[in-house]
């Protein structure tokens, strides 16, 4: 793999127990979608070896049923001056199962490392469930590193601004839930996505 390459696999609800190494000048991105009705495991590790490489992870999920998804992502910097984002949304009804385990970790000769994790979560019913375990571990001391999930419900006061509007309710959860999603919606599957949103 020659220097600056872009490595751009595109990824549906799987395989399982990816393993990926980045070299210098490397860009590897990920995007990974699970629709209704599928159970998955997703399970990446990442090595970012050379210096300057980058690693960028996208993942989706939309569950409404019984189904169980687990993600589990390990970004490690190994080498200085390399980039990294992860971005995990989803969305989970019906007695769904959802647990997410993100670790960063930096290398001590890891220095000016950038690396961001992000996973955020609606839950539509009681009976769901998402559990969620971001992870830093840095031993390098000139880094900038930040993670942060959240677990929430619909927004109640968009709901009734938009439905004050003369929206539907259930247009406006749509709505909602298409914005929620959409910093991690594949570029030519907007459609696809809406109609899997407007399943749940």
């Amino acid at each position: 793999m020659g220097h600056g390459r872009y490595i751009d696999p595109f990824v549906i609800a799987g395989p399982t127990g990816n393993l990926f190494r980045v070299e210098a000048g490397q860009t590897l991105n990920l995007q990974y979608v699970v629709l209704p009705g599928e159970s998955r495991d997703i399970d990446v590790n990442i090595d970012l070896v050379g210096p300057g490489a980058q690693a960028h992870v996208k993942v989706l999920y939309l569950s409404g049923g019984e189904e169980q998804v687990n993600i589990r992502i390990l970004m490690h910097h190994r080498a200085p001056g390399c980039h990294s984002t992860q971005k995990i949304h989803g969305i989970a009804g019906g007695s769904a199962r959802i647990g997410f385990h993100g670790a960063i970790v930096v290398a001590p000769d890891a220095q000016q490392t950038e690396a961001y994790q992000e996973n955020h979560n609606i839950v539509l019913t009681p009976e769901a469930q998402v559990k969620t375990e971001p992870q830093l571990e840095i031993y390098a001391d000139d880094v900038k590193c930040s993670h942060g999930a959240t677990v929430g419900q619909l927004n109640a006061d968009e709901l009734f601004y938009m439905r004050s509007r003369g929206i539907p309710e259930a247009e406006a959860r749509t709505l909602q839930m298409l914005s929620f999603l959409s910093p991690v919606i594949p570029e030519g599957r907007e459609e696809e996505i809406e109609a899997a949103v407007r399943s749940l």
